[in-house]
């Protein structure tokens, strides 16, 4: 099985020279593994992930930057979703034709509720960011709606959505449901709700990190990610995947 997390794709190169976009992962590791077909393909053994925060920095490191990106002043919201949308759809492809069969992907949390972004864009430090978050939405309806697409178009295949963002906004609007007391500030960081710079080498974190939503300015602590984790892996609501969940998705 494929429990796939989107990888950035247009802050890949202009972000950092060192990323490597997923098709020269996947072309590299088919070079160097002869028996990459027999081993991998047949046998199911796939599992690529990439990060806490799926697509996280083509947002974060790239539209939402445009002090550096010009891509907020190239494309609307929606039209660079579509951008994103239909390089990963690409790539999506490309795993399809070395063989997986089996692919989960994961949403965009809500990037405007995050320390970085309270700290810079909301004037409370507690209101979530709207124009961030409902861009994150435009990509998340798009993702939701080519898992249709690719279903259709690959019959011998299955591909589910994860609703990270949803799962996210049941922690928000209920934290203490969930054994957090502060979701507004990294566990770990500097400046306003410690998210004006990230957490440092030999910075002293808090004292509860299970209390934190958040460890730094912008990833989820373990204990948030054991909750989008466990709710994608067995969904306690509808809406936490889609069609299926990853756990039937792996008796398939």
């Amino acid at each position: 099985m494929v429990t796939y997390l989107p990888m950035p794709m247009l802050e890949a190169e202009a972000y950092s020279k060192e990323s490597i976009m997923l098709q020269q992962q996947l072309e590299s590791e088919r070079k160097q593994d002869n028996n990459w077909d027999k081993e991998l393909v047949l046998e199911g053994r796939f599992k690529i992930t990439k990060g806490q925060c799926p697509n996280c920095n083509d947002y974060l490191n790239n539209y939402f930057m445009p002090q550096i990106y010009s891509s907020s002043r190239q494309y609307t919201p929606q039209q660079y979703a579509n951008v994103l949308l239909q390089a990963y759809a690409q790539q999506l492809r490309i795993l399809y034709n070395y063989g997986a069969r089996k692919m989960a992907l994961f949403g965009v949390g809500q990037i405007g509720c995050s320390p970085n972004e309270l700290a810079t864009n909301s004037p409370d430090g507690r209101t979530c960011v709207s124009r961030i978050n409902s861009a994150n939405q435009l990509f998340n309806n798009g993702l939701k709606s080519l898992v249709d697409q690719l279903n259709n178009q690959f019959p011998d295949a299955r591909f589910i959505y994860v609703n990270v963002y949803g799962i996210f906004q049941d922690i928000i609007s209920n934290p203490s449901a969930f054994g957090f007391r502060v979701i507004n500030a990294g566990c770990c960081g500097i400046g306003r709700n410690n998210g004006q710079i990230t957490c440092l080498p030999g910075q002293n974190p808090c004292r509860d990190r299970n209390a934190y939503l958040f460890w730094d300015a912008f990833h989820p602590t373990e204990a948030g990610n054991t909750i989008i984790g466990r709710r994608a892996y067995n969904a306690q609501s509808a809406s936490d995947a889609y069609p299926i969940d990853i756990n039937r998705l792996a008796q398939i």
